[in-house]
């Protein structure tokens, strides 16, 4: 069941209008995804941790063109942005990942992901696509973690 609160039902409802506001979490090195481009890196509703799509790009830094020191890269940006929330890796309930190549790929992209992401797995779903905004970039994940 999912609680709404408005005047009616105010006294009928243990969460306050606070509990129920969405956080806008962005990391200080991230900021100018924020200012720039208008959108929030991590949303924590609570409940709720959600991860707008990460991948290895970093202000003023190429993204590597080596898919395993990528995908590393892509790995330790979602550490920041889970921490950010005070969450880790074990906290991801759903994984989505997009990918570029996504054949040629995969088998390197789930041996890196083993390397974070432990048991119980969280549901993943991988998906193909044909680019990303940042130059070079493999993949993109979009994370949703619980507390």
């Amino acid at each position: 069941m999912i609680a709404h609160w408005n005047s009616r039902n105010a006294s009928a409802c243990s969460q306050t209008p606070e509990d129920l506001m969405k956080k806008s979490l962005v990391p200080e090195r991230y900021q100018h995804y924020y200012q720039n481009l208008h959108y929030s890196p991590v949303i924590d509703t609570g409940a709720f941790v959600f991860l707008s799509g990460v991948t290895a790009a970093r202000p003023n830094e190429p993204v590597p063109t080596d898919p395993e020191a990528q995908f590393h890269k892509a790995f330790d940006k979602l550490a920041t942005y889970l921490s950010e929330a005070g969450l880790g890796f074990e906290h991801i309930v759903e994984l989505t990942s997009f990918h570029v190549d996504l054949r040629k790929h995969i088998d390197v992209f789930s041996a890196v992901k083993d390397q974070y992401i432990g048991e119980p797995y969280p549901a993943w779903s991988a998906i193909g696509v044909t680019e990303f905004i940042p130059v070079n970039a493999l993949v993109e994940m979009r994370v949703v973690a619980m507390r």
